[in-house]
């Protein structure tokens, strides 16, 4: 089982859970329908015992109350007391008349038989016999010493019916007689009167009345567990044992029993009349009485199988769907547990907790570094906007997502401080070590100035600089916490270094547009160490004696950067209104034509570097070969110097690069589109071509779509697609082969994607290119 997968485990559950269940109930639902059907059948078998036994007692009962008729009646009476001959005509004439009103009721009474053993006479239905003469007189003269209380006995039939025994005409050879000794009244018994019910009679109601019941065999025994009736007539008269039914079993007044035989398990039901003491029997087959529970356990054992089915296919589908998270949660975090050895080791749970363990360890790690390249960012971005090269309106809201919010908000007044090393002949220290100490500088500095009253300082060109700010709007408080500040830190440094420092604080301000003023103010007044020495702190205030921030012309060093990338990129536009932006900024400055002339010849030069740098040569913008310095110290107008520096050389420019990117753009693209037509039957993909042109992705696919219109997987799936037309037209290449040399994981993708590019199927454009 640990070798198993989420999902197996997950579909065998399923499956024993909806198995189990379908197993027990599917048992419980047969066996109980048998054990029903059994005890149905039993209780059945019970009412029509009971039922029969009521008809056959009915029936006795009818034949003893009209027999003590016929034995009470004074005919009878007076003719005990009397022989009779054949001609005592009447007398013998009102015997009959009482003997066949006796058989007028349905009782299936067939003879009575009347015996006189004093006047030696005996009547019966055939007539009027001489008793000493009649063959069986022995055998119905013994009927006189049956016990008291016994009124029905079994005889054979030949007792009475010896002349028609004799011919062979008489059907049933058992018959049931109620025998009743005469006189009633006297003390000396000396005649019989026997009522004969034959045997078969009672048979026939028996099948009648079972007629209900097909699968019972009805038997009935007397008192001595002898049997009466069953519908084997040799065993009448044999002992109960004869039919195999144990006679010591029938106790009660009734109950069941299984007994074995020949034809197999059989179930008797049993009822003791409380009449005669004679039990009627119902014996049925077990196999016969289950034959409808076999059926229903089919019935059942089908409806299982459906159900065992219908679970094993919801419990699949079901541990799919439940599964799919976890797929996707294996797919995301790379680990598709495709390895046996994986599979045996760990279970998808282990694999998912090792990878967020690991995607953990990977995101403190990722946050350390991304926490460092923020803080590079950051001193970078200072950096550049303490050198003036960040547009002013720029700053706060870069400053903001560098996290210096509570510093937007709070400071109302600043400076630079400029803080450079005094290297004295006699220190311990050499020039090789400036970085190392500027290192530790910085980490004093944050280290003694709380970082709400700071930005992170930065290290430019051998110096230290540092924005500090305060909350107070008095200028000689800000100078006094500024003058605090700064001693502390050049006697922390002198203490753990013993390191000499000199710092130059800036004039006070209070927008963050002014920072790359005030880091030149702070750097000026450095310079003041040539006069005064070295372990200075100076301010920029006592350098200008009007306490205001010199004029200085502020380059827009980023304009510039944005204008270069702009003609680099060949953008005609954007370089275009760059280059006004550029020019109305060097003009808003209130400056002499004399020193407008400095940004000016700035921007030209920064210009003619760009050109020397991409191998532009002066001549293709200028073919004049006249001094490009010249000619713009002769323009006098803001209009005239823009569009000089517009159609004299950043149009140019643009124009060139433009040619330039063209050509390379189409040079790319017909590389791609040569790997396209060489590998289109591998697994070719953009990043595969990137690497073999040593170029960018994303830039590859951004200049095939300029050459080409198409995204790359669009043209691939169309040169693909145009090579399959081909081979449908003129080859005999099976649909299959196609779809695997176009790299398609199987033959109803590709033709899915056929139908959607050209509206028919493979097999239907290779019929109308035959037929056409």
């Amino acid at each position: 089982m640990r070798s198993l997968s989420f999902l197996s485990k997950m579909t065998i559950f399923g499956f024993l859970l909806g198995t189990l269940p379908v197993i027990f109930i599917g048992a419980f639902a047969y066996m109980t329908s048998s054990s029903e059907i059994q005890e149905n059948v039993v209780n059945g078998n019970r009412q029509l015992l009971m039922q029969i036994n009521s008809n056959v007692e009915q029936k006795l009962t009818t034949v003893n109350h009209t027999l003590n008729q016929v034995i009470h009646s004074t005919v009878l009476k007076k003719a005990m007391n009397q022989p009779l001959a054949a001609d005592d005509f009447m007398t013998y004439n009102d015997i009959q008349n009482e003997i066949r009103y006796m058989q007028s009721f349905d009782t299936k009474l067939e003879d009575v038989i009347l015996i006189n053993e004093r006047h030696n006479w005996m009547v019966k239905n055939s007539g009027l016999y001489a008793f000493d003469r009649y063959p069986f007189r022995e055998q119905l003269a013994s009927l006189r010493d049956i016990p008291e209380g016994v009124s029905w006995v079994l005889t054979p039939t030949e007792w009475f019916y010896s002349e028609e025994n004799a011919r062979g005409t008489v059907a049933c050879p058992y018959i049931i007689s109620l025998v009743k000794k005469l006189p009633t009244a006297g003390l000396e018994k000396y005649g019989l009167a026997i009522a004969n019910i034959p045997a078969c009679g009672l048979q026939e109601l028996l099948e009648t009345e079972a007629s209900d019941a097909p699968i019972a065999e009805m038997i009935i025994l007397d008192e001595q567990n002898r049997i009466l009736l069953h519908r084997d007539p040799s065993l009448i008269g044999q002992p109960a044992e004869a039919a195999g039914m144990p006679a010591e079993r029938l106790t009660e007044a009734s109950g069941e029993f299984v007994v074995s035989a020949e034809q197999g398990k059989q179930s008797v039901t049993y009822y003791r009349s409380e009449l005669n003491g004679w039990h009627y029997l119902s014996v049925s087959s077990i196999a016969a009485m289950t034959k409808e529970s076999v059926k229903i356990g089919q019935y059942t054992l089908y409806i299982c199988l459906f159900m065992l089915l219908l679970s094993m296919l919801l419990a699949w589908i079901g541990s799919r769907r439940m599964y799919s998270p976890i797929q996707t949660l294996l797919a995301q975090v790379g680990e598709l547990m495709t390895d046996a050895g994986k599979r045996r080791n760990r279970n998808e749970f282990q694999v998912i907790s090792e990878r967020v363990h690991h995607l953990f360890q990977s995101k403190s790690q990722l946050e350390k570094e991304v926490q460092q390249h923020v803080q590079q960012a950051r001193a970078f971005f200072l950096m550049r906007a303490l050198q003036g090269n960040v547009r002013g309106g720029a700053i706060p809201e870069r400053l903001r997502q560098f996290g210096y919010a509570e510093q937007l908000e709070g400071w109302r007044t600043m400076a630079v401080m400029a803080l450079q090393i005094d290297f004295q002949e006699d220190s311990r220290y050499s020039k090789g070590d400036l970085e190392l100490l500027l290192f530790a500088i910085h980490n004093i500095i944050e280290e003694l100035v709380p970082s709400r009253e700071r930005l992170a300082p930065v290290t430019m060109d051998g110096s230290i600089v540092a924005v500090i700010g305060s909350e107070a709007e008095d200028e000689a408080l800000f100078y006094d916490k500024m003058r605090a500040v700064t001693e502390l830190v050049q006697s922390q440094v002198a203490g753990y270094l013993n390191l000499q420092v000199s710092i130059g604080i800036s004039l006070p301000f209070v927008a963050f547009d002014h920072l790359a003023v005030a880091c030149r103010e702070g750097n000026e007044a450095l310079k003041q160490r040539m006069k005064l020495g070295t372990g200075i702190i100076i301010q920029y205030e006592h350098l200008n004696q009007e306490g205001t921030h010199t004029l200085n012309l502020s380059y827009p060093s980023y304009i510039e950067n944005e204008l270069l990338d702009a003609i680099k990129l060949a953008e005609k536009e954007a370089a275009k209104e760059l280059l006004k932006q550029f020019l109305q900024t060097v003009f808003a400055e209130e400056l002499s034509p004399q020193e407008y002339q400095i940004p000016l010849a700035r921007l030209l030069n920064s210009l003619l570097v760009v050109m020397q740098e991409s191998g532009v040569g002066l001549g293709q913008i200028h073919p004049m070969k006249g001094s490009l310095l010249e000619e713009l110290l002769g323009l006098h107008t803001h209009a005239e110097i823009e569009d000089w520096f517009w159609t004299g050389v950043a149009h140019p420019m643009v124009k060139i690069f433009r040619d330039r990117r063209e050509a390379q753009y189409h040079n790319i693209s017909e590389k791609i589109i040569d790997l396209v037509q060489h590998h289109y039957d591998s697994d070719l993909t953009l990043e595969e071509c990137a690497s073999r042109l040593h170029y960018n992705a994303n830039y590859l696919s951004s200049v095939f779509r300029k050459e080409t219109g198409h995204s790359f997987s669009e043209y691939l799936t169309m040169y693909r697609f145009n090579m399959a037309k081909r081979w449908l037209a003129d080859g005999e290449m099976p649909i299959k082969d196609i779809a695997a040399k176009l790299r398609y994981n199987n033959p109803q993708n590709f033709i899915r994607s056929f139908r959607k590019q050209e509206g028919i199927t493979p097999g239907q454009y290779r019929e109308r290119k035959r037929s056409g």
